[in-house]
């Protein structure tokens, strides 16, 4: 299965960004903190080059706090700032201006070397669709400017915000990459709905999903389920969840579109606790490997 899924506007999207990056000091990268890299676009780093950079997880809340840190120190040792967010609630939000004034700091010296009067920091943020871009906006600039929404690519234009006096941003529409080379980072992204369902068949989603968690959340699954591995025959898995959560049919079968369902809205509703689907160990493996 290869997903392909860029929209005009979001090919127009990538030119604006590279069109605007002049007229930033820094780029704020917002990410999915259940899929630091998953939820990156391959692109970011070719379009934002050498400009100072900083990496925002969000929605911590709803991953797991022990791989978020070690997703904090994994960016560190790439020489990169990454803090973890809640911007539905505004959790660590406070961090963010502090952090660029931080990674500025030498510029800003210059500037003032130079005799330049401060200002407000100026940052572009990017992100792919339905990261949480106009949330975050919304509560630094504590107004409802950006429109929300939880459907991916609600954002169009690009348009500048005041937060306070240190910071000013540049919102930009959320850009998707063209193409999934890895099937797997295509479905996490389904998964956790940065991707339309009607893109995905929602029973290799749904198989995807319990073969996941029987690998990294077991006893998850087991509290949720009552099973803590995936039979080989998939049917058998199937037929256990919808007969423990009476999704029946017609006849008492079991209607296996439902079940796929639920096991995906399970996720999504932390019904089975905070996760992660990027794992820091994995990630190092991979890095071992290619060189």
């Amino acid at each position: 299965m290869t997903i392909q899924w860029f929209p005009g506007h979001m090919a127009k999207a990538k030119r604006q960004v590279q069109e605007h990056l002049k007229l930033v000091d820094i780029v704020f990268e917002l990410v999915d903190a259940r899929l630091p890299l998953s939820s990156r676009n391959p692109m970011i780093d070719e379009v934002i080059n050498q400009k100072p950079r900083l990496i925002l997880l969000n929605k911590a809340d709803m991953a797991d706090e022990t791989e978020t840190k070690k997703w904090v120190e994994y960016f560190s040792n790439k020489g990169l700032t990454a803090i973890a967010i809640n911007s539905f609630e505004g959790k660590g939000l406070n961090q963010v201006t502090k952090a660029a004034q931080q990674i500025l700091a030498e510029k800003w010296a210059r500037m003032k070397a130079k005799g330049m009067k401060p200002r407000a920091i100026r940052a572009m943020i990017v992100g792919i669709p339905n990261v949480g871009k106009s949330t975050l906006i919304n509560r630094l600039a504590k107004k409802n400017i950006a429109k929300t929404g939880n459907t991916p690519g609600v954002t169009k234009a690009q348009q500048w915000v005041k937060v306070g006096k240190e910071l000013e941003l540049l919102d930009t529409p959320g850009i998707l990459w063209p193409k999934f080379e890895d099937k797997e980072v295509g479905l996490k992204l389904a998964l956790t709905g940065a991707i339309k369902d009607t893109i995905l068949n929602m029973e290799d989603l749904a198989t995807y999903a319990l073969n996941f968690l029987s690998t990294h959340y077991p006893e998850r699954m087991n509290e949720r389920y009552g099973i803590s591995s995936v039979d080989e025959d998939i049917v058998k898995t199937y037929d256990h969840i919808g007969k423990l959560r009476n999704v029946l049919g017609p006849g008492g079968t079991i209607d296996y579109d439902k079940v796929s369902e639920l096991i995906v809205r399970d996720i999504r509703n932390l019904e089975l606790g905070k996760l992660t689907f990027d794992f820091v160990d994995e990630e190092l493996k991979k890095e071992l490997v290619h060189n």
